[in-house]
């Protein structure tokens, strides 16, 4: 009889051990989703956002088009729109590549091009949010770059996968081309060990 009442007293103990690690893991699942549900937000409204900032700036160069001064951004700043109507891909491109600058939009790479100049233009964005469409694009892919000074229209021309610390990733070329990074594998979990890297060049 003791016997029977100490094991009745233990399958109690598992059974309410069992309800409490389940509530953690249900908080755990609900809390992280509605970080991940906030993230998608906070980036969807900031690309409104940053589609207005551009259209206020093509009005302005327009009524000022008596030259074009040398771009000075600071990180954050709204510097374009890059759209691949292929893979449906729109992305605002914004100045600098910090985590918060990655997780609003692509970043436009320091030390490279601007939009609207000559050169490589070095644009980085992840591999799970903006760049992720990346993992289909195609060589001869129109890639559009839209800035204050009009749009330009490029056409890939290669792909390839590096390391991360590859410096010729952007060249330093007088040609007008762009060139879109991102880690890889995509389905990676954790810090990847390769990077993905497309070009294309000014048609």
């Amino acid at each position: 009889m003791i016997y029977s009442t100490e094991q009745g007293t233990s399958a109690n103990r598992n059974l309410r051990f069992m309800l409490w690690i389940r509530c953690i893991l249900l908080t755990a699942g609900v809390l992280a989703l509605s970080y991940v549900t906030f993230t998608l937000i906070d980036a969807w409204l900031y690309q409104k956002r940053a589609m207005m900032t551009l259209e206020k700036q093509i009005y302005a160069e327009e009524q000022h088009r008596s030259g074009l001064p040398k771009i000075v951004a600071k990180e954050g700043d709204v510097l374009g729109r890059m759209e691949i109507p292929r893979l449906k891909l729109s992305v605002a491109i914004l100045q600098g590549t910090t985590p918060q600058t990655l997780r609003l939009g692509a970043g436009h790479i320091d030390g490279t091009a601007f939009p609207g100049e000559i050169g490589d233009i070095g644009i980085a964005g992840h591999r799970d949010t903006f760049f992720r469409a990346l993992k289909d694009i195609r060589r001869d892919d129109e890639i559009q770059l839209q800035s204050a000074s009009g749009i330009a229209l490029y056409a890939v021309d290669w792909i390839q996968i590096t390391a991360p610390d590859d410096g010729s990733i952007v060249s330093s070329a007088t040609q007008s081309a762009i060139t879109l990074v991102t880690c890889y594998p995509f389905h990676y979990i954790g810090a990847a060990p390769e990077r993905y890297v497309v070009h294309a060049r000014r048609k």
